[in-house]
Formats: structure tokens, C-alpha cells, sequence
């Protein structure tokens, strides 16, 4: 079984997206975006919802 993130961690998920983990639930974690430098030139949603299958844990 994976590892699940806990509220702080970073994580990368889809290709190379990193945020920090705001909020876990029983699937899946809030993550906030604007922890990537880059935030700002990619026009992505602040926060977004990631599946705990779908991400690895960068740093907790």
C-alpha cells in the first residue's frame, strides 16, 4: 500500500506539477499550486483535488 501525504507535504503529480498538501481526505488531497515558481505562467487554478493513487510525495 502507498504511502498517503499528510497536510504540508509536497507532492508532484500529473507531469511535473508540485504543490503543497492543504487538506487530506479519505480519497484523495487539496493541494495548493502556488507553491511552483512557474504558478503564475501556467494560468492553473490556485488549489486543485488529487487522487491519492496519482501523486508521489517530494517532501514531507
Amino acid at each position: 500500500m502507498m504511502k498517503k501525504a499528510e497536510v504540508g507535504n509536497i507532492i508532484e503529480f500529473k507531469e511535473g506539477l508540485q504543490g503543497i498538501v492543504e487538506k487530506v481526505n479519505e480519497n484523495s488531497v487539496i493541494v495548493d499550486l502556488t507553491y511552483m515558481e512557474n504558478y503564475r505562467d501556467l494560468e492553473l487554478e490556485e488549489k486543485t483535488v488529487v487522487n491519492h493513487k496519482n501523486y508521489t510525495i517530494i517532501e514531507s
